[in-house]
């Protein structure tokens, strides 16, 4: 499957956009629509999803993901930069809501039967920028 862009084994690609190459639009929207079906039923996650923008979240994160990974920058065309503490200051994120978020996008993954490939520059984004996002205390 690809996204459009090339991808070179054995070039240094510091952002990893090669996934978008390998996983494309389609590979990005399914990741994210299966981690968007997890949140509703979940008891940490759910509280900080206004259930009349899950739809809306569903966009930004896949956009967001798109940009990120080496596909288009229509995210931020439309929202600007990311600023990703500052849009998630509002909300309470503890160690037990980064665990949860990385658990769930876990089985999003797996859901999403995405390349193997894929598999580790996206599983080290999400830990990392899910530890970023913690400000709260347990």
């Amino acid at each position: 499957m690809s996204g459009g862009r090339a991808y070179t084994p054995g070039v240094m690609d510091l952002l990893d956009t090669h996934v978008y190459a390998l996983i494309g639009e389609d590979g990005f929207r399914r990741l994210v629509a299966a981690f968007y079906r997890r949140v509703p039923a979940d008891d940490i996650l759910s509280p900080m999803y206004p259930k009349h923008d899950l739809a809306g979240a569903e966009e930004r994160l896949c956009g967001f993901l798109i940009q990120r990974f080496g596909g288009p920058p229509t995210y931020s065309e439309r929202r600007g930069h990311p600023r990703l503490r500052m849009r998630h200051a509002p909300f309470k994120i503890s160690r037990a809501g980064r665990d949860r978020w990385v658990s769930l996008m876990e089985a999003a993954m797996a859901e999403a039967d995405l390349p193997e490939a894929a598999h580790g520059p996206l599983r080290k984004f999400f830990q990392e920028a899910a530890t970023f996002m913690i400000n709260h205390p347990e």
